[in-house]
């Protein structure tokens, strides 16, 4: 086994796990339940971590992961003036739908 990465959250590691395994890798999260312990371990010991089965899936898991995190946010700009980002599909400045393309 080997450590791909350490992940902020449980959501975040468990979606890179997730991912991680649709495209054929094996992976797991460990440490899921270690953040209780805040306080009395260092935080960086108690954060989640994807982790291989396989060794040499690395390269093609790095990869995914790299492309995972540098997905675009869409963004665009409301007749109102509002710019919206991310998966908004109304203005939160006038309520307005996102224009269709």
């Amino acid at each position: 086994m080997l450590r791909l990465a350490q992940a902020p959250n449980i959501v975040i590691a468990t979606l890179w796990a997730d991912t991680l395994c649709e495209a054929g890798i094996a992976a797991t999260v460990q440490r899921e339940h270690l953040l209780a312990l805040a306080g009395h371990l260092p935080p960086d010991q108690c954060l989640p971590e994807v982790w291989l089965t396989h060794e040499q899936q690395e390269p093609q898991a790095r990869q995914l992961l790299d492309d995972l995190q540098q997905i675009r946010q869409r963004q665009w700009r409301c007749i109102c003036g509002e710019e919206v980002e991310g998966g908004f599909e109304q203005c939160w400045g006038c309520g307005r739908l996102m224009p269709i393309e």
